[in-house]
């Protein structure tokens, strides 16, 4: 299936505490995320940056795009080399440098999946198939910083 695909999200500001952004202090970083048919997303600036720690940040939205992107894009490789995945975790994680100059940007993101397969001889195949996966993933693709991926592969029953 080649074509283009196209997203669409509407955002909603709802940290205006009365005066507006009249003050950097002044303004909650509030916002909240809509996307037609799916559960809303509350989100807000990174904790640094004045924001709410208890809502969604896009540099979590990031972080978790690429874990999720690699996750979907390996399941579908394991598939087509005959590896059965019956367990995946990822502890991802991402290194942002602020510049500065007040902007900044992410240097690298890790990706550690433990991986559990059904047998032994999965193994191999296993570990080849995240380096197809990474060469698949859409947001892997349209990011500027590295994407490196640290697995580890259990097999069922092993462990």
């Amino acid at each position: 299936m080649i074509g283009e695909h196209s997203y669409r999200a509407h955002l909603t500001w709802t940290g205006n505490r009365g005066t507006g952004t009249s003050d950097y202090r002044a303004y909650d970083r509030d916002i909240t995320v809509n996307i037609e048919g799916k559960p809303e997303v509350l989100g807000s600036s990174d904790r640094p940056f004045r924001g709410n720690p208890e809502r969604w940040n896009p540099e979590d939205h990031l972080l978790t795009a690429l874990a999720e992107c690699h996750l979907l894009s390996y399941l579908h490789v394991a598939v087509t080399v005959g590896v059965v995945v019956t367990a995946y975790t990822d502890d991802a994680r991402g290194t942002m440098h602020e510049d500065g100059r007040g902007g900044g940007a992410f240097t690298e993101v890790v990706l550690r999946p433990i991986v559990t397969v059904a047998d032994a001889e999965m193994v191999d195949a296993a570990y080849a198939a995240h380096a197809r996966a990474n060469q698949l993933c859409f947001i892997a693709n349209s990011v500027n910083f590295p994407v490196r991926h640290e697995p580890v592969i259990r097999v069922a029953g092993a462990i």
